[in-house]
C-alpha cells in the first residue's frame, strides 16, 4: 500500500509527459523489443538497507529490465546484513532472472587515503562489519581480499560467476587503489554524471519529482546509472517510487536497458578475465 501511494504521487506529476512520449514510440518499441538493444543505458544498483529491495525487484521483473548489482554485506533494516543467509533466496532469484553481479567490497569499505610505507597500502574505513566506523591501514592484498569476499558470497547464492568488476563505496578511489584492484582482476565501475540518480541526497532539497524530472531530461544512451537498494538517510525513499516511472520514461524516449557484461568499455576486460580463470584442459 505504501509503495502504491508513493508511486502514484510521483507518477501522477509526470503522467502527461509519459503519455505524450509514449504515443509515438509504443508501436516501435513493440516491433523492436526482440532486437539488439541499440540505445542502451546500464542500470546498476548498490546494496543498502534492503527494505525496498523486493519491491524494486518486482518492478525490474515486470518491465524485463536487467540490472547489475554491486553487493556488499551492509547493515539492513531487518537487523542483519545484505549478504547474510536471510537474503540468500533473494539473490538466487535475481540470478535466475538474468541479472549480473559484482563486488562493492564485503564490508562496504571506503578508501580514505593512500598509506605511506613499504607495502604501499591504503587507509580505509568500513561502514559495515566488525570494524565499522574505524579507520586503519590495509595492504593491497587485504583490500583485494575484501573485494573477493563479496564476490565469493554472491556466487554461492546465485550459482553464477560474478563479473570481474567492482565499485568502491562512494566511488572514492586513487590511481594506486585502481591499480591494486586491476592487479587482482577487477576493473572499477563508476557512473555517468546524469546517471547519478540522487537517492543519496536529501529528500527535502531534492524531492522525488525533481530527481525523476532531471533523470528523464538528462540521461543519454551509454550512461551508467547508479542507485541503491535503500538509503538510510533519505526521509522520502527514492525507491521504489521513482524507479518505475523512470524505466517507463526512458523506454518512451527509445532507450533500452543492458547489463555491464554488454558495456563496450568492459566487455573486453570481462572476456579477458574469463579466459585467464578458465581451467586448462
Amino acid at each position: 500500500m505504501e509503495y502504491g501511494r508513493l508511486t502514484m504521487q510521483v507518477a501522477s506529476k509526470f503522467a502527461a509527459y509519459l503519455i505524450a512520449a509514449c504515443v509515438g514510440t509504443t508501436l516501435t518499441w513493440a516491433q523492436n523489443s526482440s532486437k539488439t538493444c541499440e540505445k542502451p543505458v546500464y542500470l546498476t544498483l548498490d546494496t543498502g538497507h534492503m527494505e525496498v529491495a523486493p519491491l524494486m525487484a518486482q518492478i525490474l521483473n515486470k518491465h524485463q529490465v536487467k540490472a547489475t548489482f554491486f553487493v556488499a554485506n551492509e547493515k539492513t533494516k531487518d537487523g542483519g546484513g545484505s549478504l547474510d543467509k536471510h537474503w540468500g533466496e533473494f539473490w538466487a532469484a535475481r540470478g535466475k532472472e538474468g541479472h549480473e553481479f559484482a563486488s562493492h567490497t564485503y564490508d562496504h569499505t571506503y578508501w580514505k587515503a593512500d598509506a605511506a610505507g613499504a607495502e604501499q597500502g591504503f587507509i580505509v574505513s568500513p561502514s559495515a562489519g566488525p570494524r565499522a566506523g574505524e579507520r586503519f591501514a590495509w595492504s593491497a592484498a587485504q583490500y583485494c581480499g575484501n573485494i573477493n569476499q563479496a564476490r565469493s558470497q554472491i556466487e554461492q547464492y546465485t550459482g553464477k560467476s560474478a563479473l570481474p568488476l567492482y565499485r568502491a563505496p562512494g566511488g572514492k578511489t586513487s590511481p594506486r587503489l585502481l591499480a591494486a584492484a586491476k592487479s587482482c582482476g577487477y576493473a572499477h565501475v563508476g557512473w555517468a554524471d546524469a546517471g547519478f540518480l540522487g537517492d543519496e541526497l536529501s529528500s527535502a532539497a531534492y524531492p522525488n519529482d525533481v530527481l525523476l524530472s532531471r533523470a528523464l531530461k538528462n540521461i543519454r544512451a551509454g550512461d551508467i546509472l547508479m542507485a541503491h537498494l535503500g538509503i538510510w538517510s533519505r526521509k522520502d525513499p527514492w525507491a521504489p517510487a521513482v524507479l518505475e516511472p523512470l524505466i517507463v520514461g526512458l523506454k518512451a524516449r527509445g532507450l533500452c536497458f543492458a547489463t555491464l557484461r554488454e558495456h563496450p568499455g568492459y566487455a573486453a576486460w570481462i572476456a579477458q578475465q574469463a579466459a585467464v580463470s578458465k581451467p586448462k584442459s
